[in-house]
């Protein structure tokens, strides 16, 4: 079963190629044109043994806003895109990733529902600018972006955490990590794992 996806998306505001393989070994080759994000998609892609090859440039000179999130709706896509019907998979899955003083788990239904619940990131934490181009605020809006292409439900736990980039890197990694185990194939499961018979 070929478990891959290749998008491309351009608009006037970002061009974005994207591709993944779910049964990687976690390889990147990452450019967003976003220096923190290049280290957090990388992280996403290593930890969650997706392959994951991503180019992208856009009006940066703006704001990163635009294309990190085109990014993320692009990943959200191309993973729904190689899922297919989603045969065979675990379907959930849960990560609690500690990085120093910061604990985040994530918690993954590959339903087919898009949802995301995101809590507990510290009174201004939206506002800290991370590597000089990434606000705090873009984590929950990559993570909703993600959730609601991909056709996912995720609830996106920050339990302790004070430095920002530590902050984004263990959410980033423990949605990595939640993903690893929900998309993967479980040998006992041979049909769709749903009641309805679909995802």
């Amino acid at each position: 079963m070929d478990r891959t996806a290749s998008i491309t998306r351009a608009t006037s505001e970002s061009q974005v190629e994207l591709s993944l393989n779910l049964d990687g070994t976690g390889k990147t080759q990452i450019d967003t044109s976003v220096p923190f994000y290049n280290h957090m998609m990388t992280a996403l892609g290593k930890h969650s043994l997706i392959d994951l090859t991503i180019k992208a440039t856009g009006d940066t000179d703006i704001d990163a806003h635009h294309t990190v999130e085109d990014i993320a709706i692009v990943f959200g896509e191309a993973l729904k895109q190689a899922l297919g019907d989603k045969r065979g998979i675990r379907r959930f899955a849960d990560a609690t990733v500690p990085l120093d003083e910061a604990l985040a788990t994530a918690v993954v239904d590959i339903s087919g529902r898009p949802y995301a619940v995101c809590t507990g990131e510290p009174e201004g934490f939206e506002y800290a600018m991370i590597g000089g181009h990434f606000t705090g605020s873009l984590v929950r809006h990559v993570m909703e972006s993600i959730a609601f292409h991909a056709g996912i439900c995720l609830h996106l736990t920050l339990h302790s955490g004070r430095d920002p980039h530590h902050i984004a890197e263990a959410e980033f990694k423990a949605l990595a990590r939640a993903l690893r185990g929900a998309v993967e194939l479980d040998p006992r499961v041979s049909g769709i794992p749903s009641t309805k018979g679909a995802l």
